[in-house]
């Protein structure tokens, strides 16, 4: 097995990166390897060691972007429909990659400024029900004795923006063809995108997609409140063909199809901001940006030399104003769709699971492809003019992009530069959604990514050991093994510059080669350790060993 290894290594190398990557995207095998050179201070002798990049973007990187949807996939299932009651420890809220909504969006000023609670009057009241501890779902029980624990997959979406581009549809048995006269076909380049651009609310569009997760984090508080119990979730945030995000939501436990409707119709979030509605300065306004002003400490108007209000000035003042209005109001479409799968019914919940993470490999600003110069003008014209709102409105109350409105932003220091928040909300890759896609409540598994990881290998682990595999071991070249004499690190690591005169192209090559013929082999033989659990043999009786491989690529 090992001179086959070798063999496939010798062969790769002789191929460009290219072509290597594409065999390295086959074998599910990272194609931009983190490279690292390690030494081990006891041998001096010294290796590059590639670590997996980690992107969850197929653009970027399919394998680990595969990889990552695989383990959301995990996560979604192990939470679902989960039946006992976490023991979760009393520091909970650490847990890395969670998040729990009922704080959310108290800060500061929500503490120092206190607004009434009143709802607003367009808006539907809820009815409130006593709150359960509970976090899993009823069961029911069958006419014919069987008991079914249900749970729901919830779509959620934003209002419209203006008329968009659609498929004909039927009424009265009538073709009725787009808004725009025409009968589009399924495949037409300017689906969804809007009739009149110069007519659809980019500003409100882009505004939602800042705000978004606030309106979902009081979509959540309002149906525990309506469902009387503390429902867990496994959500992901999505991009609709129109580019406004909607989100996917798998919820343990049901409540009727009705209360979730009247919920997401109820629910808002007001962003009590000052205003923001045109731009006083920086090109769109034809005026010079603010300037610093060492003295003061403070943004000030380069023409006339006054200071510009704080953000804490600017809340004083929208406080003080009776007539005050938020800035934003984020509500939910009337589309809703709702969901029942049971636990046990394995096909449906793989395929809602399969829906729920399918499009986690792709960025929002890549709903219409990863290459602009493929893109219908109509598309490219829809993603142009929603990403101009997105960069220059404000993203939070740090952001730099307050200077443009006239207010220095919270916590300003002279190295701001006005007009370029470095918050990813505003790059042309998020639109908007600067957050995480994937949101997941504390007590859906009580488990951080990296337990997860943990599980999948430990069942990998068990596989091989009962066929008589030895599994690699991956803490071999751990910072934490010290040397025997003086405790200190044996091995240590220091990446790999593209500049550096030792680090070419082709040791790339030779790492990437040597990952693809290490996971043929280790695929080769946790496939042959899964055939003999199922034909019930034992393991084989040479001694093999996931971790029989040559030394890695050494420096040069």
């Amino acid at each position: 097995m090992t001179n086959t290894a070798t063999h496939n290594r010798i062969t790769l190398d002789r191929f460009p990166l290219d072509v290597v990557q594409d065999v390295a995207i086959t074998n599910g095998v990272c194609v931009r390897p983190i490279l690292n050179r390690v030494i081990d201070t006891e041998t001096g002798t010294e290796r590059i060691v590639g670590v997996s990049c980690g992107s969850t973007l197929v653009s970027k990187c399919p394998p680990c972007a595969e990889a990552n949807r695989r383990l959301r996939m995990q996560q979604c299932r192990e939470g679902w429909h989960r039946d006992t009651e976490l023991d979760l420890p009393a520091d909970d809220d650490q847990l890395e990659d969670e998040a729990e909504p009922d704080d959310a969006g108290t800060d500061e000023e929500s503490t120092r400024r206190v607004r009434s609670t009143r709802r607003r009057q367009d808006a539907p009241d809820l009815p409130r029900v006593p709150m359960d501890k509970r976090t899993v779902g009823t069961t029911f029980r069958a006419p014919n004795g069987k008991t079914y624990r249900p749970s729901m997959f919830l779509t959620l979406t934003l209002d419209s923006y203006g008329a968009t581009h659609r498929l004909p549809y039927r009424v009265k048995g009538k073709l009725m063809p787009c808004s725009c006269g025409v009968h589009h076909s399924p495949n037409s380049p300017v689906l969804s995108t809007p009739v009149d651009p110069s007519t659809y609310d980019y500003r409100r569009a882009a505004l939602d997609a800042l705000h978004f997760s606030k309106g979902v984090d009081r979509f959540v508080q309002n149906l525990r409140r309506c469902a009387g119990y503390k429902a867990q979730y496994f959500a992901v945030v999505e991009p609709q063909k129109r580019l406004a995000p909607h989100l996917h939501m798998a919820v343990r436990g049901t409540v009727p199809r009705e209360l979730v409707r009247q919920v997401a119709a109820a629910t808002y979030h007001q962003v009590w901001w000052p205003e923001h509605e045109t731009p006083l300065y920086g090109s769109q306004a034809g005026n010079d940006l603010p300037v610093w002003d060492e003295y003061a400490e403070r943004f000030l108007d380069p023409a006339t030399g006054v200071l510009l209000p704080t953000w804490d000035n600017a809340l004083d003042d929208l406080a003080a104003d009776p007539a005050s209005r938020p800035a934003h109001v984020v509500r939910f479409g009337e589309q809703v769709d709702y969901k029942g799968i049971v636990a046990g019914s394995d096909a449906k919940v793989g395929k809602a699971i399969g829906y729920l993470t399918k499009y986690l490999g792709k960025a929002i600003g890549e709903t219409y492809g990863d290459d602009p110069a493929e893109l219908h003008s109509a598309q490219l014209d829809h993603l142009n003019r929603l990403h101009e709102h997105v960069k220059v409105l404000p993203c939070s109350p740090t952001c730099a992009n307050w200077l443009l409105y006239g207010i220095t932003p919270k916590d300003a220091t002279g190295n701001l530069v006005p007009g370029e928040c470095d918050s990813k909300a505003h790059d042309r890759e998020h639109l908007g959604l600067g957050g995480r896609r994937v949101l997941v409540s504390r007590q859906w598994t009580g488990k951080t990514l990296t337990d997860h990881r943990a599980d999948r290998a430990e069942v990998i682990r068990q596989t091989l050991a009962a066929a008589g595999v030895e599994m690699d071991d991956q803490t071999a070249l751990s910072v934490h093994q010290t040397t025997t004499d003086d405790e200190q690190p044996r091995f240590i690591w220091t990446p790999v510059r593209p500049g550096d005169e030792d680090a070419p192209t082709q040791k790339e090559v030779l790492a990437l080669a040597y990952s693809i013929t290490k996971r043929i082999r280790w695929r080769e033989q946790y496939d042959a350790a899964k055939q003999r659990a199922r034909d019930g043999t034992g393991p084989p009786t040479d001694g093999n060993s996931a971790t029989d491989q040559r030394p890695a690529t050494t420096a040069a």
